[in-house]
C-alpha cells in the first residue's frame, strides 16, 4: 500500500453540508476533489442534482461533477473502473485528495470494491415491478437470460421476488448476482479516512426543504419538461424529476409534486444515513478544523 497517498473521504446525507465543507478542505490541502455522487456526475441534470456552484468550481478543481451524459452507460461497476484511473492519475500529483459524496454504493465501489450485494434500489425495484405486473414474469425471466445467465440457470424463475433483485443487482452494480457473492473486498494501494457530515434530524429537514424551494425558484419544473422526453432513462429515475414527470401527466397537482419532492428527498436522506452508519471506523464531524485534528 502507498500509505504516503490518502483519500480524505467527506460522506453524508443530501444538504448536509458536504460540499461547502470539501471545498475548503481541499483549499487547506492544496489538492483537487473527486465526488461520488451518482447524479450529479450527469451534465443535463444541474438543478434537480444541486451540483457545485460556478464559484465553487472554480475555487477547487473537481472531478465526475457533470462530466457524463444521461445517454452515457454508468453503474457503480463503470464508476470503479473511471473513477480509480482518475485518482490514480490525480496521485501522481498529490499525495491527498478529497473525495466526497452522498452515494454510498459509489463510495464502497472505489474504497472497497463493488464486492457486496448493495441495498435495495428503490427506483429501479418500482420499475421492474411496474414491467412485472404489466408484461408478466416472463418478460423479467427473458432480460435475466440476457444479462445473468448463471442467475437464469440457478434461482427459481417462478419466484418473482428472486427474478426482480437478481436483476435489481446487476442494474444497479452491473455485475450478476453470483460474481458479487463470492468476491472478496479489493485491496487499494492508498489509505483513506472517512468522515461523514450531518446535521441533527430538524434542522437537515429544514435545509432539505429550503433547498427543494430553492431548486424550485432556480427553475427545476422547466428543467424536468425539457428532461420528459427521456424519461424512461436510468439517470432520471431521480427524486426531483420523477414527481415533475407525475405532475407533467396530470398525476398530481402542483402544490402536491412539490410536497412529495420534500418527502422523497427526506426519506433519501433517512436512507443515505442508514448506509452510512456502517463504517465503524468513521469520524462524524461538521468543521475543517475537527477533520484537520484527525489528519
Amino acid at each position: 500500500m502507498r500509505k504516503n497517498k490518502k483519500l480524505i473521504v467527506i460522506a453524508g446525507p443530501t444538504a448536509a453540508g458536504k460540499t461547502n465543507l470539501a471545498v475548503e478542505l481541499a483549499q487547506k490541502l492544496h489538492t483537487e476533489i473527486v465526488s461520488f455522487d451518482s447524479r450529479q456526475l450527469y451534465r443535463e441534470m444541474q438543478i434537480g442534482t444541486a451540483v457545485p456552484t460556478a464559484a465553487e468550481l472554480s475555487e477547487v478543481k473537481h472531478h465526475f461533477i457533470q462530466s457524463h451524459s444521461i445517454h452515457d452507460e454508468m453503474n457503480a461497476g463503470i464508476y470503479e473502473v473511471q473513477a480509480l484511473e482518475k485518482i490514480n492519475s490525480l496521485f501522481s500529483i498529490y499525495d491527498t485528495l478529497v473525495f466526497t459524496g452522498g452515494t454510498g454504493l459509489y463510495m464502497d465501489a472505489v474504497l472497497f470494491g463493488v464486492d457486496e450485494l448493495p441495498v435495495a434500489d428503490h427506483n429501479i425495484r418500482k420499475k421492474l415491478a411496474d414491467e412485472l405486473e404489466q408484461s408478466g414474469l416472463e418478460s423479467l425471466t427473458s432480460k435475466l437470460k440476457l444479462v445473468d445467465a448463471e442467475s437464469y440457470r440457478t434461482i427459481d424463475l417462478k419466484n418473482p421476488r428472486r427474478v426482480m433483485r437478481a436483476l435489481e443487482v446487476f442494474y444497479v452494480t452491473g455485475k450478476t448476482y453470483p460474481s458479487l457473492k463470492q468476491n472478496q473486498p479489493k485491496k487499494r494501494d492508498f489509505d483513506f479516512n472517512i468522515f461523514i457530515v450531518s446535521k441533527e434530524r430538524k434542522l437537515l429537514y429544514e435545509h432539505i426543504n429550503q433547498r427543494v424551494d430553492n431548486m424550485i425558484e432556480q427553475g427545476l419544473e422547466e428543467e424536468a419538461k425539457q428532461l420528459m422526453p427521456h424519461r424512461s432513462l436510468k439517470a432520471l429515475q431521480t427524486v426531483g424529476y420523477s414527481e415533475f414527470f407525475e405532475y407533467f401527466d396530470n398525476k398530481n397537482s402542483y402544490e402536491n409534486t412539490v410536497e412529495k419532492i420534500k418527502q422523497n428527498t427526506r426519506n433519501y436522506a433517512k436512507r443515505q444515513l442508514t448506509w452510512f452508519r456502517k463504517y465503524k471506523d468513521a469520524v462524524w464531524a461538521d468543521d475543517v478544523s475537527s477533520i484537520m485534528q484527525q489528519l
